[in-house]
């Protein structure tokens, strides 16, 4: 009789050793599934700060005339310091607005110096 019982216990012993695999093999899926989605995640955010980093030029042509963006700060950089004499170091911030039809760049220093100079 004692052999009967060890042959029942057997067997009873496998459904539950397969159940704890089965679990095993669950959470590892689980793992995986995780670990997946967080490198989905991480491209994402690289390719948000590659967008960020776009080079641009603007070039503005009126009258037989042509500026791009660095001459305009530079025109308004020298309004800040001949014009105004202040320090280069001073100025934090540059707002300028285009009006070729006005042939003028109207400027905002610093979110409060206002005013304007010829192109």
């Amino acid at each position: 009789m004692a052999a009967k019982k060890s042959t029942t216990d057997a067997a009873e012993k496998k459904p539950v050793a397969k159940t704890t695999a089965t679990k095993k093999t669950a959470e590892k899926k689980e793992e995986v599934k995780d670990t997946a989605v967080k490198a989905e995640a991480k491209p994402a955010k690289a390719t948000k700060a590659a967008a960020q980093d776009i080079k641009t030029k603007i070039a503005v042509q009126f009258g037989g005339k042509g500026y791009e963006t660095e001459d305009f700060v530079k025109m308004a950089k020298d309004v800040w310091t001949f014009d105004l004499k202040r320090e280069v170091a001073e100025l934090k911030q540059i707002d300028l607005y285009v009006k070729p039809e006005e042939s003028k760049v109207y400027y905002v220093f610093n979110g409060s110096e206002l005013g304007s100079f010829d192109i």
